[in-house]
């Protein structure tokens, strides 16, 4: 069974989606089609933006949801996944693959999502901090034991956790965390928390936006980030989106239930290879990709 898999905030480049727009048609219309929803170019910032721009959680977020969702898109016909999950963000662009959202509609919320996650790193001052070498129960029990709030955010991968938090809270988790064995507790360029109750004024913004578009139900199993178990039916999808942005993104537990249930090879759609290297902490046997095709005008 083959899994396809979309990649969420953090792996942006400049000059991604590039190609695409370059040598085919039917990216370039749906490209031109965002530009124009967006009321601004995001496809400049993309292709020939700095760095900076691209750091920008408003503009990173429709951009990778672009990649990744108009790459699904020109795949055609060889895209026939079995299964299907997106990590964070990249949860909306899995949704859109598999026909529970329109591209219009998952465009729409994620542009509303990114302004409000913006909005809400402004008020507060807040962080996330990848932290290596450690057992996620030690990483509970640490967040649990700082005062202030930080609490674990992403379970990439066994060894590999991220919290998030106010700044005060976070760095002295990290402080502890170290002392308690970690290999690694690493400040990470974002920009802010995401996946913590700092959240909470963007996920009311949010859930308005997602309450007032229509989901269908989805056309195989997604693997949504707030349980990690597989879902086609719309209204799951729908409470499950809602509750994302200030739940952990539980992709240790989403990859081994995805390896469980008969996947066998698993597709990255999308910027970077991140997703890829994450199966491969599962088991390094497993065979990994990046979506590439040849493009016909």
């Amino acid at each position: 069974m083959k899994a396809y898999v979309f990649p969420g905030q953090g792996a942006q480049f400049v000059g991604m989606g590039k190609n695409l727009y370059d040598e085919s048609d039917l990216a370039k219309g749906l490209f031109e089609n965002a530009n124009e929803q967006l009321g601004f170019r995001i496809t400049d910032l993309m292709f020939e933006g700095v760095p900076e721009d691209l750091q920008q959680t408003k503009v990173t977020q429709p951009a990778i949801f672009l990649h990744s969702v108009i790459l699904a898109k020109v795949l055609g016909d060889s895209f026939q996944p079995d299964m299907v999950a997106g990590h964070s963000l990249g949860e909306f662009s899995a949704l859109v693959s598999t026909g529970a959202l329109t591209f219009e509609d998952g465009l729409e919320l994620v542009a509303k999502r990114a302004t409000a996650m913006q909005k809400a790193c402004e008020l507060n001052s807040s962080m996330m901090a990848a932290v290596i070498g450690l057992e996620d129960e030690v990483v509970e029990q640490v967040c649990e034991s700082v005062d202030g709030i930080v609490v674990p955010a992403n379970y990439n991968c066994p060894g590999q956790l991220v919290i998030s938090g106010d700044i005060n809270a976070v760095e002295s988790a990290c402080v502890a965390l170290l002392e308690q064995g970690a290999k690694k507790a690493m400040i990470l360029k974002v920009g802010g928390a995401f996946h913590s109750p700092l959240m909470d004024p963007a996920k009311e913004e949010l859930e308005k936006a997602i309450n007032n578009t229509v989901f269908r139900n989805a056309q195989c199993p997604v693997y949504q980030n707030v349980t990690a178990k597989p879902s086609i039916d719309c209204d799951e999808i729908r409470k499950n989106l809602v509750a994302q942005l200030t739940a952990p993104v539980r992709w240790t537990n989403s990859m081994q239930n995805m390896i469980s249930d008969g996947a066998d090879s698993v597709t990255e759609v999308g910027p970077g290879k991140v997703l890829q290297g994450l199966f491969k902490k599962i088991d390094r046997k497993f065979l990994c990709e990046s979506a590439t095709l040849e493009i016909t005008v």
